[in-house]
């Protein structure tokens, strides 16, 4: 069944707050209750939904260091880097992309110095031949 326009209202509402009861997604929809439940268990059922997460504060956020980093992955090398890559949880997010990099890593540490040594030490990862990286200072537009 394709995603409807209420179905995404639904999913923006939930990539909102995850945890808002049914009630609330229903009267915010302007659906019933057991419709929005049977949305919701349809979306998950067809793998639309795949998990609920955690939105940290501003306040934490504010505290952590994070930094773009661009990687250069030696030829075939590329299953054993994001192997590697997964298993530091400081790699938020790991991106393939075109152009003169290969992956395009999202690093987050409490302070510069724990960043430097996660950036360091990526770089000397099996399959890694150059990385570039770029601390970020703010975050303009977060959905």
């Amino acid at each position: 069944m394709p995603v409807t326009d209420k179905d995404r209202e639904l999913l923006a509402l939930l990539q909102d707050n995850a945890r808002m009861p049914t009630a609330t997604l229903a009267r915010r929809l302007g659906l019933s209750r057991t419709t929005v439940q049977t949305r919701l268990e349809r979306l998950e059922r067809e793998g639309i939904i795949t998990g609920y997460g955690v939105r940290l504060s501003d306040a934490y956020s504010a505290g952590m260091v994070r930094a773009h980093v661009l990687i250069t992955i030696a030829p075939r090398a590329l299953s054993l880097a994001v192997k590697a890559l997964s298993a530091f949880h400081e790699v938020r997010t790991l991106h393939s992309v075109s152009g003169h990099y290969d992956l395009i890593a999202i690093v987050e540490a409490p302070s510069v110095q724990e960043l430097d040594g996660i950036i360091d030490t990526i770089g000397a990862l099996d399959g890694v031949e150059k990385t570039q990286s770029s601390i970020i200072l703010s975050t303009r537009i977060d959905r």
